[in-house]
């Protein structure tokens, strides 16, 4: 459990979970809930865990601690996968006190009915908590991704604690330190867990980065995923590019399709995309894939291109989720095009257009829109847009 010679990991990891959140698919690959124990003269937890972990979390705590009691329990973030052990914690250590954010106090009380009035110590930008030995300074990062969230800096050993931040989807499996883990799988799962929990607040997660911006940073404990120590700067450099919504050359295509006929439309744009000499494109259908893995690569790639058929006069239910889904995000930068069909009436190509103005994209090419099956004038349409993204893409490159 040893990450230096003061700090200790004592997280857990969920191998049973399918939806985090109730929503994101981690069926694979599970998810940790991380925390740390701080060994100076005085001795500081950092975060608990979910719910269902709370007495695993509270043996590995008294594996640690060998006999000795906790002074402090730090709260970077009240999100209830990292919360759920605050009132067994402070019951089992009845002369420890909690160090917050005013606004982590505020929802303690709606939370446990009690902020510990007599046991907490709220903290602000630049206060520090001197351990003996080991001095902790905090650090506010309000929206990354909630209000009251903060990180701990161990100016001492240069561990950064930082809540949700620089975290991934993932159990860690005995590892939890990236020198003795194959990362490959990280990888992807960061930028997923970003994009879909993170996303939305990419300017907040700019300010938090400006600030961390000269600390020398040893080592990063966050509450989800591998503890960083020697891929800091990848790490870093992950969440600086995503926040800025920079993205590589490719294309997103998203459908969704009863019969196969909005399918082929995106197969042919999909073919003549190739021809184009465009080599990442990415196909979703909406009704297979978890929309997690949708916002995950819109975020990766600047061009998308979305199709869908005429649903009872609307657009298709899953394409209009997943709109919503994007407009929250509030991503930036992107090349959009789209297409649709419809039997005897059309309505999915107008409200692609509504979402095309919302979302601010730059529109590329001509919406295409297909009454009931593919025709040669449709297969030339769908060229012409695959063609006109292409063009798009290629203008980066100088």
């Amino acid at each position: 459990m040893e990450i230096t010679k003061d700090i200790r990991y004592v997280g857990v990891d969920d191998h049973d979970i399918d939806l985090f959140e109730g929503q994101y698919d981690v069926s694979e690959n599970g998810m940790a809930y991380n925390s740390y124990v701080i060994l100076g003269d005085k001795i500081a937890v950092a975060d608990s865990v979910d719910a269902g972990f709370v007495d695993e979390w509270l043996g590995n705590l008294e594996t640690v601690l060998d006999g000795r009691t906790p002074d402090y329990l730090v709260v970077h973030h009240m999100e209830p996968d990292h919360s759920a052990g605050i009132a067994a914690f402070m019951e089992r250590y009845p002369q420890a006190q909690i160090v917050a954010s005013m606004g982590a106090f505020r929802m303690m009380v709606n939370y446990f009915g009690t902020d510990y009035p007599e046991r907490k110590m709220v903290v602000k930008e630049g206060d520090v908590l001197d351990l003996g030995g080991l001095t902790l300074a905090f650090c506010m990062i309000p929206m990354v991704h909630w209000p009251e969230t903060m990180m701990t800096f161990d100016e001492t050993e240069g561990v950064l604690f930082s809540g949700d931040g620089f975290g991934c989807f993932g159990t860690l499996d005995g590892g939890f330190l990236d020198t003795r883990m194959n990362l490959d799988k990280y990888w992807d799962e960061m930028v997923r867990y970003y994009s879909n929990i993170v996303g939305k607040y990419g300017s907040p997660v700019q300010k938090a980065l400006a600030k961390l911006g000269g600390l020398p940073i040893s080592t990063i404990c966050s509450t989800h995923g591998p503890v960083w120590t020697d891929n800091i700067a990848k790490v870093i450099g992950i969440y600086d590019r995503l926040s800025r919504y920079a993205a590589e050359e490719g294309v997103v295509i998203v459908y969704g399709s009863m019969y196969g006929n909005t399918e082929q439309m995106a197969e042919a744009i999909a073919a003549e995309l190739s021809v184009q000499g465009i080599k990442n494109i990415v196909m979703h259908n909406v009704s297979k894939s978890n929309p997690s893995y949708i916002i995950a690569d819109i975020f990766k790639y600047r061009g998308l291109i979305i199709g869908s058929p005429t649903y009872s006069n609307q657009i298709y239910p899953e394409i209009e989720s997943l709109l919503s889904k994007i407009l929250v995000r509030e991503v930036k930068g992107r090349y959009l095009g789209y297409f649709g069909s419809f039997c005897w009436a059309g309505a999915a190509v107008k409200r692609m257009g509504e979402f095309a103005e919302k979302s601010k994209f730059e529109i590329v090419g001509d919406p295409v829109e297909m009454k009931q099956a593919m025709k040669d004038i449709t297969y030339e349409q769908c060229e012409n847009l695959a063609r006109a993204m292409a063009e798009r893409l290629k203008k980066d490159r100088q």
